[in-house]
C-alpha cells in the first residue's frame, strides 16, 4: 500500500460501501477495518458514524451524498468538529482541501469516463493533498495501472464490482483496495 491510510490493514483490501441503513450493521460486523458511508442526512449521520467507530472501523463519510449539508467548505469543518469521522470522500477538490485543513483524512473520488476526465482527475490530485483516490468505475484495470503509476496515493477501485474476479483484476492492476456495496460480496470474499 502506498501510504498510511491502510496501515495495519494487512490483506484487508475490501471496503464495505454502505448505501442502505440496514447494511450498516453488516459492515460493522464484517472483518474489514474500513467503511465508506454513502447514507445519512443532517439528523442521522452522526449516529451512523458513531456506530462504525464503536465497531472499531475507520469511517469515511461521503460528504456529497449526505442530505442537508451542501458543498460549502465550512460543512467539512462542521463534520470534523461535530460528527468526527476518520475522514471524508468527495468528488469536489475544495472539499478534499478543507478536509485536510480540518485534520481529516480525505479520499478524492474520480469518475473516469474518458481521457479528458482522467487528465482532469490527475490535475485535481496534483492540486490537493488527498490521502487516496477512489476510481469509478472500478472495472478499468488499464486506467488503474496508469493512475497508480502517476501518483503515490493509494488507488481504491469502486463501482460496478460484481464478483471475485473483478476484485482480483482491480487489485492486480494496482488498486490498494476495492470498495463495493454488496454485503454478500463483502462476506464471500472474506471467506475466499
Amino acid at each position: 500500500m502506498k501510504n498510511g491510510l491502510f496501515a495495519g490493514s494487512g490483506n484487508h483490501r475490501i471496503i464495505p460501501a454502505v448505501r442502505k441503513a440496514e447494511d450498516l450493521q453488516k459492515a460493522c460486523d464484517s472483518e474489514w477495518p474500513m467503511i465508506f458511508l454513502l447514507i445519512g442526512d443532517l439528523f442521522t449521520v452522526k449516529q451512523y458514524v458513531r456506530q462504525g467507530l464503536e465497531a472499531g472501523k475507520k469511517v469515511f463519510l461521503h460528504v456529497d451524498f449526505i442530505g442537508g449539508l451542501g458543498s460549502d467548505p465550512l460543512v467539512v469543518k462542521y463534520i470534523a468538529e461535530k460528527i468526527g469521522p476518520t475522514g471524508i470522500i468527495s468528488t469536489k477538490n475544495h472539499m478534499v482541501k478543507q478536509a485536510k485543513k480540518s485534520g481529516l483524512l480525505a479520499i478524492q473520488r474520480l469518475f473516469l469516463i474518458d481521457t479528458s476526465a482522467l487528465e482532469h482527475g490527475i490535475n485535481n490530485v496534483r492540486q490537493n493533498e488527498s490521502d487516496a483516490l477512489e476510481v469509478m468505475p472500478g472495472l478499468i484495470p488499464r486506467v488503474i495501472t496508469e493512475l497508480s503509476s502517476s501518483t503515490s496515493r493509494p488507488i481504491i477501485a469502486g463501482g460496478l464490482i460484481k464478483d471475485h474476479q473483478e476484485i482480483q483484476t482491480a487489485l492486480q492492476a494496482g488498486a490498494s483496495a476495492v470498495s463495493m456495496g454488496s454485503p454478500e460480496l463483502w462476506h464471500s470474499f472474506a471467506q475466499a
